[in-house]
């Protein structure tokens, strides 16, 4: 498998198979609680990735059993040709300063995003605050699943390029602290609308670790949780640790201590970016 194969992680059942195997309970409820910490190599994206993961959110996402839902979305629902789409917004979601998300705000994030081929947009219909509705160049029944792409968060007043240190979104995480290529550190939204249902940890950190040998030093000291690692070198038979998807073709390891959802996303690396809001703490 080549390395942007591992990146991209794995299938669901290779990884039900191996969390079987280590013991680790499929079925165990996640816990609230403590800092989930992750290491990567400064290759300038894993980074950005879990960041964004963690402080915004999509329209539309797939979900861990890899079923298409709604994110910032209720329900959609498109003209016979698939080329107008009308999408319903979440009532009462907020962006991290404190402001209601409207139709006004995904419009702007939309227009600012680069958007892919089959999903150009001919222009929007804002209906009222919670509801607009998209006219595209060329019919696509796949838009919504298109919209689920990571990178096309909503942002407040569509700054989706903005820094990440000053990053207003609706995701579960609020940023404490962000170093590009370094260090990015981030604390749960209280009253987030996913409360109950997603962002298990108290905070989240992701450590810029360049050389996988010390990346996994860390790991095997308890220094992180998670690190993203070509193999398992330095720490087979040095502590209870799984290896994902397996220990021949590993992109990550981690701590038994760590939940994993039952199915792990892989259209992206490291859980579709999603790991802040999905992993936690055993």
């Amino acid at each position: 498998m080549s390395r942007i194969d591992r990146r991209a992680l794995f299938t669901s059942g290779a990884a039900a198979a191996l969390l079987a195997a280590t013991g680790a309970s499929l079925s165990a409820a996640p816990l609230r609680g403590g800092t989930l910490r992750l290491a990567v190599p400064r290759d300038g994206h894993m980074l950005d990735l879990v960041a964004r993961g963690a402080l915004y959110d999509t329209l539309t996402e797939i979900a861990p059993n890899g079923v298409l839902r709604g994110e910032l979305v209720s329900q959609w629902h498109s003209s016979p040709d698939a080329r107008v789409w009308t999408f319903d917004l979440r009532p009462g979601v907020r962006f991290h300063d404190g402001q209601l998300m409207s139709a006004a705000d995904v419009v702007a994030s939309l227009t600012a995003h680069d958007l892919s081929e089959g999903m150009e947009i001919l222009g929007f219909s804002v209906l009222s605050d919670v509801q607009l509705q998209i006219e595209l160049v060329s019919s696509n029944p796949d838009f919504p699943y298109l919209l689920a792409d990571p990178l096309l968060i909503i942002a407040r007043a569509g700054r989706v390029d903005a820094p990440l240190s000053e990053a207003c979104g609706t995701g579960c995480y609020r940023v404490d602290h962000f170093q590009a290529n370094r260090h990015f550190r981030a604390s749960r939204v209280d009253g987030n609308y996913k409360d109950g249902q997603a962002g298990w940890a108290d905070q989240i950190e992701v450590i810029v670790i360049p050389d996988a040998k010390v990346r996994a030093e860390a790991l095997r000291d308890g220094y992180v949780d998670i690190s993203a690692l070509p193999d398992p070198k330095g720490l087979i038979k040095r502590g209870d640790f799984r290896y994902l998807p397996t220990q021949q073709d590993m992109a990550l390891a981690t701590h038994s201590g760590v939940g994993v959802p039952k199915v792990i996303g892989r259209r992206a690396a490291l859980d579709d970016g999603r790991i802040a809001e999905r992993w936690w703490r055993v």
